[in-house]
């Protein structure tokens, strides 16, 4: 008889392999950045200060919806009032969270990255940047909530970003989009003499529309 597949070991296994995609692809640097993933009441999350190549099956930690650790030895990252907040007030079942360069550069300048490209649709519409709060604090996850109300991903000021999806691999493409989206609208304000075009509120929504039947059936694609 077969050994069946451990599920959670699995999702943890998927879980560091996303985190290490945010290293390699440029979105954080060290352990600056945080991945969860939610399976029931069940929060996987990554340990603070602990760099993820370093992370092995032996280091699963999880929480519950109220904190409290359920699994592991390890300390759940010091951001994790900001995934248990996601978690309560959305449907997610994965966030992701990054100092990304970009996207950290724009949320020191702007109270809302403008509707430059269509892509903005993919996350709701303008993506708004939250006020600064203390790292870790619950008034940061509150500042996080309200500029998430429609919205699948943010800005948090002077910080990074939060998006979240139905699958890790949903809320790392929306990262990685976002930050795209920040660099495209920095190097358009770059140019003396130039302001970027907008999309509408109605172009918005058309492109949103597209992109809901974009891709093959149930893979989850968007751009």
């Amino acid at each position: 008889m077969k050994d069946r597949p451990d599920p959670l070991a699995a999702a943890w296994s998927e879980l560091v392999a996303t985190a290490r995609r945010t290293v390699t692809d440029g979105l954080v640097v060290g352990t600056s950045g945080n991945v969860s993933r939610r399976i029931r009441d069940l929060i996987l999350v990554t340990p603070s200060g602990v760099p993820y190549d370093r992370l092995g099956p032996g280091d699963t930690t999880a929480v519950d919806l109220d904190g409290r650790q359920i699994i592991g030895h390890l300390r759940p990252t010091s951001e994790l009032p900001l995934h248990l907040a996601v978690y309560r007030s959305t449907p997610a079942t994965a966030v992701v969270h990054t100092h990304a360069p970009y996207a950290t550069a724009v949320s020191t300048l702007l109270t809302e990255l403008p509707p430059v490209h269509y892509m903005a649709a993919s996350l709701g519409g303008p993506v708004r940047v939250a006020p600064y709060a203390l790292y870790g604090s619950d008034e940061l996850a509150a500042h996080l909530l309200d500029a998430l109300r429609d919205r699948t991903g943010a800005l948090l000021r002077n910080h990074g970003t939060l998006t979240y999806g139905d699958s890790l691999d949903q809320a790392l493409d929306r990262t990685a989009q976002l930050e795209w989206m920040c660099r495209v609208w920095l190097l358009a304000r770059s140019v003396p003499g130039h302001t970027p075009s907008l999309l509408s509120a109605d172009e918005l929504a058309a492109a949103g529309a597209r992109l809901a039947g974009y891709g093959q059936p149930g893979d989850g694609l968007r751009g």
